[in-house]
C-alpha cells in the first residue's frame, strides 16, 4: 500500500471517529434534555437516523438535524425504546441481587445473563430496523426478534462488537462520555444496513425461483 493510500485511510478513520464522537455528544445532550427517562427514546432514534444517513453518504446538518428528528419522533421513539430499556435495567438489578446472594444465586444469575444477552441481541436490530423500515410500531420488536433468531452469524457479530465496546469502555471509562455510544450506534447501523440488504437480496432470489 502506498503512503498516499495509507494517509487517505487514516484520514477517513479519523473522520469516522470524530463523527462518532459528535453523535455521542448529541445523544448525551438530548437524553439529558428530556430528563433521561423521556429523552432516551427520541435521542436514541435521532442518533440512529443520522447514523443511517451518514452510512448512506448523505450530508447532515449536525445539531439541527438531530433536533428535528428528536422532536418529530418524541412519542413513538419513547414507546419503542423505553420498554426494552426498562427490561434491561430490571435484569441488571436482578443480576446484582443474585450476585450478592453468592453460590445460592448462581442458577438465577446465569439465567439472568442469558436473558440479558438475548435482549441485547434483539435490541441490536431494533434501532436500525426502526429508521430503515416503515412498519407499524408494534411490529418492530417481533421483526427484530425474528432477525436475531434467523441470522445467528449476524447476531453473533453484533454481540461481539457490542461486547468489545463495553470492554473498552470498562477499561477506559473516559470513553463513555466521549465516543462509546456514538461508536456503537454507527457500527451497529452500518452492519445492520448490510444485513438488511443481504436479507432482502436472499428473499428476492427465493421469490424469483
Amino acid at each position: 500500500m502506498s503512503h498516499s493510500a495509507m494517509s487517505i485511510r487514516v484520514q477517513a478513520a479519523c473522520s469516522e471517529v470524530v463523527w462518532a464522537a459528535r453523535l455521542n455528544a448529541q445523544w448525551i445532550v438530548f437524553t439529558l434534555l428530556g430528563g433521561v427517562l423521556l429523552g432516551l427514546g427520541p435521542a436514541t432514534v435521532a442518533a440512529y437516523t443520522l447514523a443511517r444517513r451518514h452510512a448512506q453518504g448523505e450530508s447532515i446538518q449536525g445539531w439541527a438535524a438531530f433536533w428535528g428528528v428528536y422532536r418529530r419522533e418524541f412519542v413513538r421513539a419513547s414507546l419503542l425504546v423505553l420498554p426494552p430499556a426498562v427490561a434491561a435495567a430490571v435484569l441488571v438489578g436482578n443480576y446484582l441481587y443474585f450476585t450478592a446472594l453468592g453460590p445460592e444465586g448462581t442458577a438465577w444469575r446465569v439465567a439472568t445473563v442469558v436473558a440479558l444477552v438475548a435482549l441485547a441481541c434483539v435490541g441490536s436490530y431494533l434501532g436500525p430496523l426502526y429508521v430503515h423500515y416503515d412498519l407499524p410500531l408494534p411490529a418492530y420488536l417481533p421483526k427484530a426478534s425474528l432477525l436475531a433468531l434467523t441470522r445467528p452469524a449476524s447476531s453473533a457479530l453484533l454481540l461481539f462488537v457490542l461486547a468489545a465496546i463495553v470492554f473498552a469502555t470498562t477499561a477506559a471509562p473516559l470513553l463513555a462520555p466521549l465516543v462509546s455510544v456514538g461508536a456503537w450506534i454507527c457500527l451497529n447501523t452500518w452492519l445492520c444496513l448490510r444485513f438488511f440488504d443481504e436479507n432482502e437480496a436472499r428473499l428476492h432470489s427465493k421469490g424469483n425461483r
